[in-house]
């Protein structure tokens, strides 16, 4: 480790790792007792994440009256604190807890699947991403992309950990290892499901309004002729579920896949992860701007949706 990140600079992030390492001895209702604490906080005190994520959910949901939708804004923020602690988990957390709060559904889909294919495992950006690749990685070892972090300490703890954990980690903009992993024959967790303008950009519906979207997985398929096995993992602690812990869940490979039309495959991976994220709303990640695109001269969706709609919960 670099004797950088021992300056002055990193001690609040090192604080905040060493608070995290000591909450993960704690039972898991009370992990997430905690969680839910700061969940609210970040609720009152980031108006402005507060606002986008009212936003997108005011688009996704629109027949949601101001009372749900206000009620659903809240719970993203209480599982989006629950899932600072399920970072930890997933970064620090024992075998014997992890195995002890997993619950697995369709993962003979992937094990038919790799005996005869590569895998490009369909992620999504929902709440307990962490947890779930540990929990996969205790099946068979995991390939998995990332967005690296802006702080450097946390970048590096978080790369050593996930490399430890899951098999290996790959920072999104490096396509070439992709390929490789892929074709090496492990399964490669891959997420394009957050606003995309690079290059290749398509705007693409999600929950009916274009998106900037990120064909990535369609092309990726192409190139490695790998099948599309889509998955999801969400946090089992209310009424929709007995089970207490975890949910990874696999569904069948998907079939003629890829065509030869990039926006029609993203539009079904769009559609796809739309259907995952009904069952479960308050566990997508909401806060950033989805729908902000640059189609028109950097307009700015959220302050036009904003100005145009005074009625709406998300001006408060």
């Amino acid at each position: 480790m670099s004797l950088k990140f021992y300056h002055p600079r990193f001690w609040p992030t090192w604080l905040g790792v060493g608070i995290l390492r000591v909450l993960i001895l704690l039972p898991w209702p009370w992990q997430m007792s905690i969680g839910k604490v700061i969940g609210l906080l970040i609720y009152k005190v980031l108006s402005s994440r507060r606002k986008i994520s009212c936003i997108n959910l005011e688009i996704a949901f629109p027949d949601l009256d101001a009372k749900s939708l206000k009620e659903l804004n809240r719970q993203h923020f209480i599982s989006m604190g629950q899932s600072s602690l399920e970072s930890a988990i997933g970064w620090w957390g024992s075998d014997k807890t992890i195995k002890k709060y997993a619950h697995i559904e369709g993962f003979e889909h992937l094990e038919a699947s790799l005996e005869k294919n590569n895998i490009i495992i369909l992620g999504a950006h929902f709440m307990c991403l962490e947890v779930g690749g540990r929990i996969m990685a205790q099946k068979m070892p995991l390939h998995s992309t990332y967005r690296p972090h802006q702080n450097e300490l946390i970048e590096y703890l978080v790369a050593v950990q996930r490399n430890k954990k899951y098999g290996k980690t790959i920072p999104k903009r490096n396509i070439r290892e992709m390929i490789k992993s892929v074709k090496s024959g492990a399964p490669t967790w891959y997420a394009t499901d957050q606003n995309y303008r690079g290059k290749g950009s398509i705007n693409v519906p999600f929950f009916g309004i274009d998106a900037p979207s990120n064909p990535g997985t369609s092309r990726l398929a192409k190139m490695t002729g790998a099948q599309i096995v889509p998955a999801i993992c969400v946090r089992l602690n209310n009424s929709k579920d007995s089970r207490k812990g975890y949910l990874l869940k696999f569904l069948p490979p998907l079939e003629n896949f890829p065509s030869k039309d990039f926006y029609e495959d993203t539009k079904r991976l769009n559609h796809i992860i739309e259907e995952f994220i009904k069952d479960y709303p308050e566990q997508y990640l909401w806060t950033h701007k989805r729908y902000k695109h640059y189609a028109d001269e950097n307009r700015d969706f959220y302050a036009e949706y904003l100005s145009s709609n005074s009625d709406s919960p998300c001006q408060g």
